[in-house]
């Protein structure tokens, strides 16, 4: 449950500005009244009064509770633009970005509740690594071989098979074939911190290393 304590150094006034009344905005939209969306968010009613006046500052875990409640992203609760959402990304849009040995490609705009990713593995590369985080995760081979450990089952999957699963599932990938493995790869998260998931070093993602088993 969300608590209603007010974050450090965030004294009342210092949400931004346009923070308090897309809040409001946004549980109108949602045709809830103040008491139902503070029940769905675990707040108190008073509490969430405070945060679609201003008079208080939302926390991270705040913000992610009405975005699910009011059914968005942090980001739209955040007031950035739509601009940057377009609808078709081009192949020579994005630069490659390799973090630990694997190569991403943004396949999806940016500001969006879920991340596509175009992916290279190599053999070898972070197939040790166990990866735990919310959201969910679906991913399609395009060429190669992958193991997929989830749990304790391990999955071979070719070309054209893919996998569908819940991200909070401990999972671990790694190419089969010596000359890697090319998968898309598209993830659900709720816009914060957690969303830069796959590319590099900043993340928040919670993993620790295992000695392979499978």
């Amino acid at each position: 449950m969300t608590s209603d304590t007010d974050p450090p150094g965030g004294p009342p006034g210092a949400v931004p500005s346009v923070v308090a009344p897309r809040l409001r905005a946004l549980r109108r939209r949602a045709a809830l009244t103040l008491e139902a969306a503070a029940r769905a968010a675990g707040l108190s009613p008073a509490h969430l009064s405070r945060l679609e006046t201003g008079q208080r500052q939302p926390s991270l875990p705040m913000l992610l509770s009405l975005a699910r409640v009011y059914g968005t992203t942090v980001s739209d609760v955040l007031g950035e633009t739509t601009a940057e959402r377009q609808a078709v990304v081009r192949a020579g849009d994005h630069e490659p970005t390799v973090a630990g040995g694997w190569t991403y490609w943004q396949a999806g705009g940016p500001g969006r509740g879920m991340q596509a990713l175009r992916v290279r593995v190599p053999h070898g590369a972070q197939g040790d690594i166990v990866r735990v985080h919310p959201g969910e995760e679906w991913l399609y081979v395009l060429r190669g071989r992958l193991r997929l450990r989830l749990g304790e089952a391990v999955h071979r999957l070719g070309p054209g098979d893919s996998a569908h699963f819940d991200s909070l599932t401990p999972h671990r990938i790694a190419a089969e074939d010596s000359d890697g493995v090319d998968i898309l790869f598209v993830h659900t998260l709720l816009q914060s911190p957690t969303a830069a998931l796959c590319l590099g070093p900043a993340t928040t993602l919670i993993h620790h290393t295992l000695g392979e088993t499978s």
